[in-house]
């Protein structure tokens, strides 16, 4: 019970820190205008109404936040059946999960989500993305670490035998 709680929390400050940030942003940085911060990184506040760094824009919202449930209800289901070992890939969850509902919060109260961080060089530029799109990278990186983890383990285990 506890090692859920840990991960609710996990999902719950993802939420809040994202939506936060949100905020901010909505209230401070100017709409479509770039803020340089460094010289391959701005900020940029736009609105996207696709998926994760733009993709399908203006496709239809409410298929959109459908498939974002059944996206969190899967994820729900792989860290359910992941074992309790397995922490690497529990947290990698947590942060997906906390990242699309940061991003759901979105597209259910503004119909789209806010998105405002650019990578970019002067010949080419990155999607622009947000702290939930990065919860949701940086949490399948970490599912696929435990799983390349777990698979040198074995591999070190039948080597062994």
């Amino acid at each position: 019970m506890k090692t859920i709680l840990f991960y609710a929390v996990v999902v719950v400050l993802a939420i809040m820190g994202d939506q936060a940030i949100k905020i901010l942003v909505e209230h401070s940085l100017p709409y479509q205008q770039m803020v340089p911060v460094l010289p391959f990184l701005a900020l940029f506040r736009t609105y996207n109404t696709g998926v994760a760094f733009s993709m399908f824009n203006a496709s239809e919202s409410l298929w959109l936040f459908v498939m974002s449930v059944a996206v969190v209800a899967f994820v729900l289901f792989l860290a359910w059946k992941t074992e309790s070992t397995q922490r690497l890939a529990r947290l990698g969850f947590a942060l997906v999960v906390g990242g699309a509902l940061g991003n759901l919060v979105d597209r259910g109260i503004h119909g789209h989500v806010i998105d405002y961080v650019l990578f970019h060089t002067p010949v080419w530029s990155f999607a622009i993305f947000n702290l939930a799109d990065a919860f949701i990278t940086v949490g399948a990186g970490l599912v696929l670490l435990e799983e390349v983890l777990l698979w040198r383990r074995e591999r070190a285990a039948k080597a062994n035998r």
